[in-house]
């Protein structure tokens, strides 16, 4: 058996590298030799660009003059360049008509979800006594008091005679479910509560349904002050472009939001 066979036969030890000791893991992985080389190999990069910058430094005429230095300076330590191209006025003014769109679009969609969360509020009121049925005309309706007490308000429901008194259904009759027949005002029917976002009242809490109108509340409210933002936004933008317009303008002031007021020069149409 040659010496190559005999080593493959037996199996060799897998060689462990030592890991970071547990007194010194707060130094993080231990350093091998393939990251030290790595680390060296960078570290003499470096230091060799320095070493070249400093020579080109030395070597530099104070008299010297490229045009390029007409385009560019130091701001902060920091070499910037200015950009050469420059955009016609005709560009610049379709950019701030799409910025227009953008934030009109915004703004519609933001009045839509407002204007939804602020008619769904009267899912959140409180009940009151359930509608009743009685017989008679509707002339003879009054209102009935008692002494020393205020009344409950009744929904009073005036039918023909007795019979239709025993088969009345206010669930049928106002198209709502039972449980939201207590309801004075804003009373949802079957077909607004499929169509509404939020969760009828019937099916909650008296806790969760307090949860969610103070959430709706809060959302109405964050909602309103974005509408507030993206109204100074479009006026802002909509000054801005009637800048780049012609004519001669004057400041004469700024308005509640702290937008700035002018007021152009009139001028005679041809």
């Amino acid at each position: 058996m040659s010496s190559s066979a005999f080593k493959k036969a037996f199996h060799s030890r897998a060689h462990k590298e030592r890991s970071q000791p547990l007194a010194r893991a707060h130094l993080g992985l231990l350093e091998k030799k393939k990251d030290y080389k790595l680390r060296a190999k960078d570290y003499n990069l470096k230091q060799k660009r320095l070493k070249a910058l400093r020579e080109k430094a030395s070597m530099r005429n104070q008299d010297e003059f490229y045009f390029k230095m007409v385009n560019s300076k130091t701001k902060g330590g920091v070499h910037v360049e200015e950009r050469n191209q420059h955009f016609d006025h005709d560009f610049l003014t379709l950019l701030k008509t799409q910025d227009q769109n953008y934030v009109n679009y915004q703004r519609s969609v933001n009045q839509k979800k407002l204007g939804k969360m602020e008619s769904s509020l009267h899912f959140f009121e409180g009940d009151d006594e359930p509608a009743q049925a009685a017989g008679g005309d509707r002339d003879d309706a009054a209102p009935s008091t008692s002494s020393g007490s205020k009344s409950k308000a009744t929904h009073t429901v005036f039918v023909d005679d007795e019979d239709d008194v025993k088969q009345f259904d206010a669930a049928e009759h106002f198209q709502t479910p039972e449980e939201l027949l207590g309801r004075k005002f804003n009373r949802p029917t079957y077909k607004l509560l499929e169509e509404a976002e939020v969760q009828a009242p019937a099916q909650l809490s008296k806790a969760k349904m307090t949860k969610q109108r103070e959430g709706v509340y809060r959302e109405i409210l964050s909602r309103t002050e974005r509408e507030e933002q993206l109204r100074k936004l479009q006026l802002e933008q909509d000054l801005q472009k009637a800048l780049m317009g012609k004519g001669a303008r004057k400041k004469v002031g700024h308005d509640k939001r702290g937008l700035a007021i002018y007021k152009w020069r009139a001028e005679r149409k041809k």
